[in-house]
């Protein structure tokens, strides 16, 4: 079995006392693409080095397959880790640099040969083999990078940001190839990224980090729907959930969210969740996508509809990001390409009240 399993690990940094990494549980499952996302410096890829044994555990414990490795040396952890940097050898081949570990840990030629050119196939490098890594491109220069951990095959493969020096159009191609590689090897896989889109399309499930802690861990569809707190919905999602304070109120036996400005109407599922806010401070959320220009609506209920002033439209294809002014307060709607509303035009917009959220203002954690 190639499970890994963190159990309260924290990473503490002398002299100092810096605490890089304060008491991660986190469960992998045999052959389970799982991805740490954060903001630089949460913790993600400090986590990811302790568990290729580069970083010593300050406490706790990190078990892969049946076996405790806290104290089991890089090399004996039956791990293979793809960097950001590809690290090749530049006096080598591609053959050369991929067989370099194999030749080093005395396997014989055949089943050298034999593993570097199952990798190359796997990978479509396999006319690149003779090149020297100046003569390849950065994609190319990834995928032997990635066949080097490949020909080792081992329990767990852990990528540090390995997509983070492509450009946007490969970043992409080899998103859908390490895709294609999970699928194939069946191999358990821990990917540490920043970009939320990675995350969001390679990972089985997420761990989102924040200031060395896991804020959550979920599938992309329940992380992107159910956010427990404000840090995971603001992180997960493009562009951002907006976000909007103020307090509940109760009119004629029905419940509203007031911010001093616009009052739009509490749908009954959520009602009994935000009855303790009455009267009180609460945090709205909502996502761009869920705001919708009243003209597009059928039916449009006026408890739901509030006016804003668009100030800048960002044309992106098949839709269009508006950012607009609500009072004093500022919000982006994700509409249709068709339409393209003028700068400082009034705009009548339809917020749908089934997929808002409200946080806590104090602890942040979700309320709905």
């Amino acid at each position: 079995m190639s499970q890994v399993r963190l159990e309260e690990v924290t990473k503490v940094y002398q002299p100092g006392g810096v605490l890089a990494v304060d008491r991660v549980s986190l469960e992998v499952q045999s052959k389970e693409f799982v991805v740490l996302v954060g903001p630089s410096g949460c913790g993600k890829s400090t986590t990811l080095r302790m568990v290729a044994g580069l970083e010593e555990v300050t406490s706790g414990k990190i078990v892969i397959g049946e076996r405790l490795v806290n104290d089991v040396p890089p090399k004996d952890r039956d791990i293979a880790m793809v960097f950001q940097s590809y690290a090749l050898y530049p006096h080598l081949s591609v053959y050369e640099n991929m067989a370099f570990g194999l030749g080093l840990r005395g396997y014989p030629r055949w089943e050298i040969a034999h593993r570097v050119k199952e990798a190359a196939e796997i990978l479509s490098i396999t006319k690149l083999l003779t090149r020297k890594p100046r003569e390849l491109s950065g994609g190319e220069r990834q995928r032997v990078a990635v066949g080097r951990a490949i020909v080792r095959k081992p329990l767990v493969f852990l990528f540090d940001e390995p997509l983070s020096n492509l450009d946007a159009k490969m970043r992409v191609q080899m998103r859908t190839e390490l895709n294609k590689l999970h699928t194939r090897l069946q191999s358990t896989m821990i990917y540490v990224t920043h970009d939320q889109t990675e995350a969001m399309t390679l990972g089985n499930r997420i761990a989102v980090m924040h200031q060395g802690v896991i804020q959550q861990v979920a599938d992309p569809a329940a992380l992107y729907a159910r956010p427990v707190n404000r840090f995971v919905a603001s992180f997960i999602g493009s562009p951002q959930m907006n976000f909007i304070p103020g307090q509940v109120i109760r009119k004629n036996g029905r419940w509203y969210f007031d911010d001093g400005l616009h009052r739009v109407k509490v749908v009954d599922e959520h009602a009994s969740q935000v009855a303790p806010y009455e009267g009180k401070p609460i945090l709205f959320g909502i996502r761009p996508e869920d705001i919708y220009d009243k003209l597009f609506v059928q039916y449009a209920p006026p408890e739901n509809t509030v006016t804003a002033t668009v100030e800048v439209v960002e044309p992106m294809g098949p839709e269009v990001f508006l950012h607009l002014t609500l009072g004093a307060r500022t919000l982006v709607a994700r509409v249709g390409g068709h339409e393209r509303p003028r700068v400082n035009q009034d705009m009548d917009l339809v917020f749908d009240m089934s997929k808002v959220h409200f946080f806590d203002p104090q602890t942040e954690v979700a309320v709905v």
